[in-house]
Protein backbone atom coordinates (compact mmCIF):
# COMPACT_ATOMS: atom_id res chain seq x y z
CA UNK A 1 0.00 0.00 0.00
CA UNK A 2 1.24 3.39 -1.13
CA UNK A 3 1.98 5.88 1.49
CA UNK A 4 -0.87 8.00 0.08
CA UNK A 5 -3.36 5.09 0.65
CA UNK A 6 -2.42 4.82 4.20
CA UNK A 7 -2.41 8.58 4.79
CA UNK A 8 -6.10 8.48 3.26
CA UNK A 9 -7.25 5.47 4.88
CA UNK A 10 -6.18 6.63 9.04
CA UNK A 11 -8.67 10.24 7.45
CA UNK A 12 -11.46 7.45 6.80
CA UNK A 13 -11.23 4.97 10.09
CA UNK A 14 -10.96 8.81 11.76
CA UNK A 15 -14.00 10.21 10.51
CA UNK A 16 -15.74 6.86 10.48
CA UNK A 17 -15.42 6.37 14.01
CA UNK A 18 -16.31 9.74 15.31
CA UNK A 19 -20.02 9.02 13.40
CA UNK A 20 -20.40 5.68 15.50
CA UNK A 21 -18.53 7.01 18.69
CA UNK A 22 -20.92 7.20 21.78
CA UNK A 23 -22.26 10.81 22.99
CA UNK A 24 -21.07 11.36 26.50
CA UNK A 25 -23.63 12.88 28.79
CA UNK A 26 -23.51 16.53 29.47
CA UNK A 27 -20.44 17.50 27.30
CA UNK A 28 -19.83 17.72 23.46
CA UNK A 29 -18.43 13.73 22.60
CA UNK A 30 -15.11 13.11 21.30
CA UNK A 31 -14.40 10.27 18.75
CA UNK A 32 -14.18 6.32 20.33
CA UNK A 33 -11.27 4.88 18.80
CA UNK A 34 -12.78 1.43 19.34
CA UNK A 35 -16.05 1.79 17.27
CA UNK A 36 -16.32 -0.11 13.89
CA UNK A 37 -15.62 1.89 10.58
CA UNK A 38 -18.89 2.41 8.35
CA UNK A 39 -18.81 4.12 5.05
CA UNK A 40 -18.93 7.58 4.46
CA UNK A 41 -21.92 9.31 5.07
CA UNK A 42 -24.09 11.21 2.35
CA UNK A 43 -24.55 14.88 3.06
CA UNK A 44 -28.23 13.93 4.42
CA UNK A 45 -26.91 11.79 6.52
CA UNK A 46 -23.90 13.67 7.48
CA UNK A 47 -26.25 16.40 9.12
CA UNK A 48 -28.55 13.50 10.97
CA UNK A 49 -25.62 11.76 13.12
CA UNK A 50 -23.75 15.68 13.73
CA UNK A 51 -27.02 16.74 14.52
CA UNK A 52 -27.82 13.74 16.98
CA UNK A 53 -24.55 13.51 18.19
CA UNK A 54 -24.07 16.42 19.47
CA UNK A 55 -27.57 17.65 19.82
CA UNK A 56 -27.64 20.47 17.82
CA UNK A 57 -30.81 21.33 16.48
CA UNK A 58 -30.46 19.94 12.20
CA UNK A 59 -32.24 23.20 10.86
CA UNK A 60 -29.76 25.17 12.27
CA UNK A 61 -26.76 23.12 11.57
CA UNK A 62 -27.72 23.06 7.57
CA UNK A 63 -28.94 26.84 8.14
CA UNK A 64 -25.19 27.73 8.83
CA UNK A 65 -24.04 25.90 6.52
CA UNK A 66 -26.24 27.16 3.92
CA UNK A 67 -25.09 30.33 4.75
CA UNK A 68 -21.62 30.12 4.94
CA UNK A 69 -21.24 28.11 1.14
CA UNK A 70 -24.24 26.89 0.49
CA UNK A 71 -23.58 23.57 1.28
CA UNK A 72 -20.56 22.95 -1.52
CA UNK A 73 -17.17 22.06 -0.28
CA UNK A 74 -15.73 24.69 -3.25
CA UNK A 75 -13.00 22.07 -4.51
CA UNK A 76 -12.08 21.56 -0.91
CA UNK A 77 -10.31 25.50 -1.31
CA UNK A 78 -10.36 27.61 1.40
CA UNK A 79 -11.95 31.26 1.91
CA UNK A 80 -10.64 34.13 1.91
CA UNK A 81 -10.11 34.47 5.44
CA UNK A 82 -9.01 30.25 5.67
CA UNK A 83 -12.04 29.04 6.02
CA UNK A 84 -12.89 25.25 4.88
CA UNK A 85 -15.42 23.25 3.49
CA UNK A 86 -19.21 23.30 3.60
CA UNK A 87 -19.53 24.85 7.40
CA UNK A 88 -16.17 27.26 7.01
CA UNK A 89 -14.49 25.52 9.75
CA UNK A 90 -11.74 28.62 10.22
CA UNK A 91 -8.16 28.24 11.27
CA UNK A 92 -6.63 32.43 11.21
CA UNK A 93 -5.57 34.49 14.20
CA UNK A 94 -8.99 35.68 14.85
CA UNK A 95 -11.39 32.44 14.07
CA UNK A 96 -9.99 28.97 15.56
CA UNK A 97 -13.02 27.01 14.42
CA UNK A 98 -11.12 24.76 13.01
CA UNK A 99 -8.47 23.83 15.69
CA UNK A 100 -11.37 23.62 18.18
CA UNK A 101 -13.36 21.10 15.57
CA UNK A 102 -10.27 19.04 15.91
CA UNK A 103 -9.54 19.20 19.78
CA UNK A 104 -13.28 18.62 20.20
CA UNK A 105 -13.50 15.08 17.39
CA UNK A 106 -10.28 14.34 17.72
CA UNK A 107 -10.64 14.31 13.80
CA UNK A 108 -7.22 15.24 11.74
CA UNK A 109 -7.30 18.85 10.20
CA UNK A 110 -6.98 17.34 7.31
CA UNK A 111 -10.29 15.11 7.04
CA UNK A 112 -11.66 18.24 9.07
CA UNK A 113 -10.88 20.42 6.14
CA UNK A 114 -11.71 18.05 3.18
CA UNK A 115 -14.14 15.60 4.01
CA UNK A 116 -17.55 17.02 3.45
CA UNK A 117 -18.89 14.82 6.97
CA UNK A 118 -16.10 15.65 9.14
CA UNK A 119 -16.40 18.91 8.21
CA UNK A 120 -20.31 18.59 9.69
CA UNK A 121 -19.50 16.75 12.46
CA UNK A 122 -16.90 19.29 13.48
CA UNK A 123 -19.15 22.47 13.06
CA UNK A 124 -21.63 20.71 15.27
CA UNK A 125 -18.59 19.71 17.95
CA UNK A 126 -18.05 23.50 17.98
CA UNK A 127 -21.81 24.67 18.36
CA UNK A 128 -22.20 22.34 21.12
CA UNK A 129 -18.98 23.57 22.71
CA UNK A 130 -20.33 27.24 23.02
CA UNK A 131 -23.81 26.15 23.90
CA UNK A 132 -22.21 24.24 27.21
CA UNK A 133 -20.13 26.97 27.76
CA UNK A 134 -23.35 29.78 27.10
CA UNK A 135 -25.03 27.76 30.03
CA UNK A 136 -27.36 25.97 27.57
CA UNK A 137 -29.19 22.64 29.20
CA UNK A 138 -30.36 19.48 27.64
CA UNK A 139 -33.85 20.96 28.59
CA UNK A 140 -33.45 23.93 26.85
CA UNK A 141 -31.05 22.79 23.53
CA UNK A 142 -34.13 21.92 21.53
CA UNK A 143 -35.39 25.49 21.25
CA UNK A 144 -33.69 26.72 18.09
CA UNK A 145 -33.89 30.30 19.16
CA UNK A 146 -31.56 29.62 22.35
CA UNK A 147 -28.87 29.00 19.84
CA UNK A 148 -28.26 33.28 18.73
CA UNK A 149 -25.45 33.34 20.88
CA UNK A 150 -23.13 30.11 20.18
CA UNK A 151 -24.45 31.09 16.42
CA UNK A 152 -22.64 34.64 16.70
CA UNK A 153 -19.71 33.50 18.19
CA UNK A 154 -19.16 30.71 15.58
CA UNK A 155 -18.95 33.62 13.34
CA UNK A 156 -16.34 34.53 14.63
CA UNK A 157 -16.61 38.88 14.55
CA UNK A 158 -15.39 40.67 17.51
CA UNK A 159 -17.49 43.30 16.57
CA UNK A 160 -21.00 43.69 17.82
CA UNK A 161 -23.14 44.87 14.45
CA UNK A 162 -21.32 42.29 12.65
CA UNK A 163 -21.60 39.40 15.27
CA UNK A 164 -25.30 40.03 14.56
CA UNK A 165 -25.45 40.29 11.32
CA UNK A 166 -23.79 37.19 10.69
CA UNK A 167 -26.55 35.50 13.39
CA UNK A 168 -29.20 36.93 11.65
CA UNK A 169 -28.51 35.66 8.18
CA UNK A 170 -29.00 32.05 9.67
CA UNK A 171 -32.01 33.14 11.45
CA UNK A 172 -33.51 34.73 8.32
CA UNK A 173 -32.90 31.81 6.46
CA UNK A 174 -34.88 29.61 9.14
CA UNK A 175 -37.51 31.98 9.22
CA UNK A 176 -38.00 31.99 5.12
CA UNK A 177 -36.56 28.33 4.37
CA UNK A 178 -34.47 27.56 1.81
CA UNK A 179 -33.38 23.95 -0.64
CA UNK A 180 -29.97 23.35 -1.69
CA UNK A 181 -27.82 20.32 -2.49
CA UNK A 182 -30.41 17.77 -1.77
CA UNK A 183 -31.60 19.72 1.29
CA UNK A 184 -34.92 21.51 2.06
CA UNK A 185 -35.34 23.11 5.01
CA UNK A 186 -39.21 25.06 5.67
CA UNK A 187 -39.59 28.30 6.25
CA UNK A 188 -40.66 28.61 10.56
CA UNK A 189 -41.75 31.53 12.74
CA UNK A 190 -38.75 32.30 14.52
CA UNK A 191 -38.15 34.43 17.68
CA UNK A 192 -34.25 34.21 18.73
CA UNK A 193 -33.04 35.31 22.01
CA UNK A 194 -30.19 37.95 20.99
CA UNK A 195 -28.95 38.84 24.24
CA UNK A 196 -26.78 41.34 24.39
CA UNK A 197 -26.52 41.50 21.00
CA UNK A 198 -29.85 42.50 21.09
CA UNK A 199 -28.62 46.26 21.19
CA UNK A 200 -25.97 45.85 18.54
CA UNK A 201 -26.52 48.48 15.70
CA UNK A 202 -27.94 46.31 12.58
CA UNK A 203 -25.83 47.45 9.76
CA UNK A 204 -27.87 49.96 7.28
CA UNK A 205 -29.79 51.31 10.38
CA UNK A 206 -29.36 54.82 12.02
CA UNK A 207 -26.22 55.80 12.88
CA UNK A 208 -24.46 53.19 10.93
CA UNK A 209 -24.70 54.26 7.23
CA UNK A 210 -22.04 55.60 4.79
CA UNK A 211 -21.18 59.09 4.29
CA UNK A 212 -19.60 58.50 0.55
CA UNK A 213 -22.87 56.16 -0.99
CA UNK A 214 -26.72 56.89 0.68
CA UNK A 215 -27.49 52.62 0.64
CA UNK A 216 -24.49 51.69 2.36
CA UNK A 217 -24.12 50.65 5.84
CA UNK A 218 -20.76 51.68 7.48
CA UNK A 219 -18.50 48.86 9.42
CA UNK A 220 -15.11 50.20 8.84
CA UNK A 221 -12.28 47.46 8.31
CA UNK A 222 -9.18 47.60 10.84
CA UNK A 223 -6.52 50.39 10.44
CA UNK A 224 -4.06 47.63 9.58
CA UNK A 225 -5.65 46.93 6.59
CA UNK A 226 -5.49 49.88 4.10
CA UNK A 227 -3.88 52.92 3.77
CA UNK A 228 -4.90 56.42 4.79
CA UNK A 229 -4.66 59.11 1.78
CA UNK A 230 -7.08 61.84 0.73
CA UNK A 231 -7.92 60.71 -2.58
CA UNK A 232 -8.45 62.14 -5.50
CA UNK A 233 -6.36 64.77 -4.47
CA UNK A 234 -3.22 62.84 -3.62
CA UNK A 235 -4.17 59.68 -6.00
CA UNK A 236 -6.67 59.76 -9.31
CA UNK A 237 -9.49 57.40 -9.02
CA UNK A 238 -9.20 55.79 -12.80
CA UNK A 239 -11.06 52.18 -11.69
CA UNK A 240 -13.34 49.81 -10.80
CA UNK A 241 -12.30 46.47 -9.39
CA UNK A 242 -14.79 43.59 -9.37
CA UNK A 243 -14.13 41.13 -7.21
CA UNK A 244 -15.84 38.01 -5.86
CA UNK A 245 -15.03 37.41 -1.52
CA UNK A 246 -14.58 33.59 -1.54
CA UNK A 247 -16.54 33.56 1.53
CA UNK A 248 -20.20 35.32 2.77
CA UNK A 249 -21.11 38.81 3.23
CA UNK A 250 -20.66 38.88 7.22
CA UNK A 251 -17.63 36.77 7.20
CA UNK A 252 -16.24 39.06 4.68
CA UNK A 253 -17.05 42.28 6.58
CA UNK A 254 -15.32 40.42 9.65
CA UNK A 255 -12.52 39.27 8.19
CA UNK A 256 -11.91 43.11 6.72
CA UNK A 257 -11.99 44.15 10.66
CA UNK A 258 -9.42 41.31 11.41
CA UNK A 259 -6.11 42.93 11.67
CA UNK A 260 -4.34 39.78 10.36
CA UNK A 261 -6.09 40.31 7.54
CA UNK A 262 -3.96 42.51 5.98
CA UNK A 263 -7.33 42.98 2.75
CA UNK A 264 -9.39 45.04 2.49
CA UNK A 265 -12.08 46.04 -0.16
CA UNK A 266 -14.22 49.69 -0.18
CA UNK A 267 -17.42 48.22 -0.49
CA UNK A 268 -18.78 44.54 -0.04
CA UNK A 269 -22.33 43.65 -1.95
CA UNK A 270 -24.98 40.58 0.04
CA UNK A 271 -25.89 37.67 -2.31
CA UNK A 272 -29.58 37.58 -1.42
CA UNK A 273 -30.35 41.22 -1.54
CA UNK A 274 -27.90 43.15 -2.55
CA UNK A 275 -27.51 45.10 0.89
CA UNK A 276 -23.83 46.68 0.67
CA UNK A 277 -21.75 47.45 3.39
CA UNK A 278 -18.77 49.86 3.09
CA UNK A 279 -15.43 49.08 4.89
CA UNK A 280 -12.61 51.85 3.67
CA UNK A 281 -13.76 55.12 2.61
CA UNK A 282 -13.51 56.12 -0.67
CA UNK A 283 -10.59 58.60 -0.20
CA UNK A 284 -8.41 56.23 1.47
CA UNK A 285 -6.96 53.27 -0.54
CA UNK A 286 -8.02 49.49 0.19
CA UNK A 287 -5.44 46.77 -0.22
CA UNK A 288 -7.79 44.33 -2.48
CA UNK A 289 -5.62 44.06 -5.83
CA UNK A 290 -2.67 42.83 -4.88
CA UNK A 291 -0.96 45.63 -7.16
CA UNK A 292 -0.04 48.74 -5.30
CA UNK A 293 -0.65 51.20 -8.42
CA UNK A 294 -4.08 49.77 -9.38
CA UNK A 295 -4.95 49.96 -5.56
CA UNK A 296 -4.11 53.44 -5.34
CA UNK A 297 -6.34 53.89 -8.40
CA UNK A 298 -9.49 51.78 -7.50
CA UNK A 299 -12.48 51.47 -5.89
CA UNK A 300 -12.70 47.93 -5.24
CA UNK A 301 -15.81 45.69 -4.73
CA UNK A 302 -16.50 42.51 -3.39
CA UNK A 303 -19.50 40.74 -4.16
CA UNK A 304 -20.39 38.11 -1.69
CA UNK A 305 -20.10 34.22 -3.22
CA UNK A 306 -18.04 31.56 -4.33
CA UNK A 307 -15.91 31.90 -8.34
CA UNK A 308 -17.05 28.17 -8.67
CA UNK A 309 -20.94 28.47 -7.75
CA UNK A 310 -22.98 31.05 -9.99
CA UNK A 311 -25.72 30.42 -7.65
CA UNK A 312 -24.49 33.27 -6.09
CA UNK A 313 -24.97 35.77 -8.55
CA UNK A 314 -28.37 36.79 -7.95
CA UNK A 315 -30.00 39.75 -10.09
CA UNK A 316 -30.74 41.11 -6.86
CA UNK A 317 -26.92 41.42 -6.28
CA UNK A 318 -25.84 41.85 -9.98
CA UNK A 319 -28.64 45.09 -9.91
CA UNK A 320 -27.01 46.71 -6.39
CA UNK A 321 -23.55 46.51 -7.27
CA UNK A 322 -24.15 47.95 -10.79
CA UNK A 323 -26.02 50.86 -9.66
CA UNK A 324 -23.32 51.09 -7.35
CA UNK A 325 -20.78 51.03 -9.80
CA UNK A 326 -22.57 53.99 -11.99
CA UNK A 327 -22.95 55.99 -9.12
CA UNK A 328 -18.82 55.61 -8.62
CA UNK A 329 -18.30 56.08 -12.03
CA UNK A 330 -20.41 59.34 -12.48
CA UNK A 331 -18.54 60.79 -9.30
CA UNK A 332 -15.11 60.53 -10.31
CA UNK A 333 -15.95 60.45 -14.31
CA UNK A 334 -14.75 56.84 -14.87
CA UNK A 335 -16.28 55.35 -18.40
CA UNK A 336 -18.41 52.76 -18.29
CA UNK A 337 -16.68 50.30 -20.17
CA UNK A 338 -14.85 47.09 -19.67
CA UNK A 339 -11.15 49.05 -19.79
CA UNK A 340 -12.22 51.08 -16.73
CA UNK A 341 -14.61 48.48 -15.05
CA UNK A 342 -12.29 45.30 -14.59
CA UNK A 343 -11.83 41.79 -12.94
CA UNK A 344 -9.44 41.27 -11.00
CA UNK A 345 -7.62 38.91 -12.53
CA UNK A 346 -7.43 41.86 -15.27
CA UNK A 347 -5.15 43.26 -12.69
CA UNK A 348 -1.23 43.29 -13.61
CA UNK A 349 0.47 40.49 -11.74
CA UNK A 350 -2.67 39.24 -10.33
CA UNK A 351 -3.17 35.56 -8.81
CA UNK A 352 -6.45 35.18 -8.51
CA UNK A 353 -9.12 34.49 -11.08
CA UNK A 354 -12.55 36.10 -9.38
CA UNK A 355 -14.84 37.45 -10.61
CA UNK A 356 -14.90 34.24 -12.27
CA UNK A 357 -16.19 32.83 -15.46
CA UNK A 358 -19.60 32.77 -13.78
CA UNK A 359 -19.70 36.66 -13.85
CA UNK A 360 -21.70 37.64 -16.68
CA UNK A 361 -20.24 40.88 -17.95
CA UNK A 362 -22.69 41.96 -21.09
CA UNK A 363 -25.28 42.03 -18.14
CA UNK A 364 -23.28 44.11 -15.64
CA UNK A 365 -21.90 46.59 -17.90
CA UNK A 366 -25.75 46.87 -19.55
CA UNK A 367 -27.26 47.43 -15.99
CA UNK A 368 -24.08 49.68 -15.19
CA UNK A 369 -25.27 51.99 -18.39
CA UNK A 370 -28.60 52.22 -17.61
CA UNK A 371 -30.33 49.39 -18.74
CA UNK A 372 -32.13 48.40 -16.26
CA UNK A 373 -35.45 47.37 -17.30
CA UNK A 374 -37.12 44.35 -15.54
CA UNK A 375 -39.90 42.72 -18.47
CA UNK A 376 -43.09 40.55 -17.57
CA UNK A 377 -44.83 37.88 -19.00
CA UNK A 378 -47.67 35.20 -18.99
CA UNK A 379 -45.95 31.35 -19.54
CA UNK A 380 -48.31 29.86 -21.89
CA UNK A 381 -47.42 26.14 -21.99
CA UNK A 382 -48.37 23.72 -24.16
CA UNK A 383 -48.98 21.48 -20.92
CA UNK A 384 -49.59 21.92 -17.30
CA UNK A 385 -46.16 23.54 -16.83
CA UNK A 386 -43.13 25.09 -18.43
CA UNK A 387 -39.89 23.31 -17.83
CA UNK A 388 -37.46 26.12 -16.22
CA UNK A 389 -33.45 24.92 -17.04
CA UNK A 390 -30.36 26.50 -15.81
CA UNK A 391 -29.26 27.87 -18.75
CA UNK A 392 -30.47 29.30 -22.12
CA UNK A 393 -31.39 26.07 -23.98
CA UNK A 394 -32.65 22.85 -24.12
CA UNK A 395 -29.22 20.93 -23.23
CA UNK A 396 -29.07 22.89 -19.87
CA UNK A 397 -30.71 20.36 -16.66
CA UNK A 398 -34.18 21.39 -15.55
CA UNK A 399 -34.13 22.85 -12.40
CA UNK A 400 -37.92 23.14 -11.92
CA UNK A 401 -41.23 24.48 -13.30
CA UNK A 402 -43.41 27.06 -13.64
CA UNK A 403 -47.35 26.21 -14.37
CA UNK A 404 -49.37 27.58 -17.02
CA UNK A 405 -50.85 31.02 -16.93
CA UNK A 406 -47.90 31.91 -14.61
CA UNK A 407 -46.72 36.02 -14.52
CA UNK A 408 -42.91 36.09 -14.80
CA UNK A 409 -40.12 38.48 -14.44
CA UNK A 410 -37.77 38.86 -16.96
CA UNK A 411 -34.76 39.47 -15.56
CA UNK A 412 -32.40 39.68 -18.91
CA UNK A 413 -32.28 37.81 -22.46
CA UNK A 414 -29.94 35.59 -23.51
CA UNK A 415 -29.69 33.74 -26.93
CA UNK A 416 -29.44 29.79 -26.75
CA UNK A 417 -30.70 26.95 -28.83
CA UNK A 418 -33.73 27.82 -30.99
CA UNK A 419 -37.18 26.32 -29.99
CA UNK A 420 -40.75 26.33 -31.30
CA UNK A 421 -43.45 26.88 -29.38
CA UNK A 422 -47.00 29.14 -29.08
CA UNK A 423 -45.61 32.07 -30.40
CA UNK A 424 -43.00 30.62 -33.08
CA UNK A 425 -39.85 30.01 -33.55
CA UNK A 426 -36.82 31.75 -31.75
CA UNK A 427 -33.60 31.28 -30.25
CA UNK A 428 -34.30 33.79 -27.22
CA UNK A 429 -34.17 32.48 -23.94
CA UNK A 430 -35.79 34.84 -20.66
CA UNK A 431 -33.96 34.63 -17.65
CA UNK A 432 -36.50 34.58 -14.94
CA UNK A 433 -33.90 34.09 -11.87
CA UNK A 434 -30.97 33.14 -11.18
CA UNK A 435 -30.06 30.32 -13.26
CA UNK A 436 -33.44 29.90 -14.63
CA UNK A 437 -34.38 30.39 -18.33
CA UNK A 438 -37.20 29.11 -20.31
CA UNK A 439 -37.51 30.58 -23.96
CA UNK A 440 -39.46 33.11 -24.94
CA UNK A 441 -41.59 30.80 -27.34
CA UNK A 442 -43.79 30.42 -24.45
CA UNK A 443 -43.96 33.64 -22.62
CA UNK A 444 -46.33 36.26 -23.80
CA UNK A 445 -44.04 39.07 -23.06
CA UNK A 446 -46.12 41.64 -25.72
CA UNK A 447 -43.26 41.95 -27.72
CA UNK A 448 -41.88 39.86 -30.59
CA UNK A 449 -38.49 38.57 -29.25
CA UNK A 450 -36.20 40.82 -27.38
CA UNK A 451 -38.09 43.50 -24.67
CA UNK A 452 -37.40 47.32 -24.96
CA UNK A 453 -34.41 48.21 -22.07
CA UNK A 454 -34.46 44.65 -20.67
CA UNK A 455 -30.83 43.73 -20.68
CA UNK A 456 -29.05 41.33 -22.87
CA UNK A 457 -27.55 38.18 -21.01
Amino acid sequence: MSVRSIHRGRILLALTTALTGVLAVGSPAIADPGATPAPAAPLATAFDTAAARYDVPRDLLVALGYAESRLDMHARTPSAAGGHGLMHLASNPGVRTLDEAAALTRLSPAALRTEPTANVLGAAAVLRSYADQAGLTAATRDDVNVWYGPVARYGGSSEASVARLYADTVYDLLRVGFTGRGEAVAGRPVAPRRGGLERAAVLGGIGTLSTDYGPAAWAPASTSNYTVASRPGSHPVTHIVIHTAQGSYSGTVSWFQNPAAQASAHYTLRSSDGAVTQSVREKDIAWHAGNWTYNTQSIGIEHEGYVDNPAWLTDAMYRASAALTRSLATKYGIPKDRAHIIAHHEVPGATHTDPGPNWNWTYYLQLVNGITGIGSGTVIATASSLNVRSGPGVSYPVVGSVTDGATVAVYCQAVGSTVTGPYGTTAVWNRIGTNRYVSDAFVLTGYDGYIPNVPRC
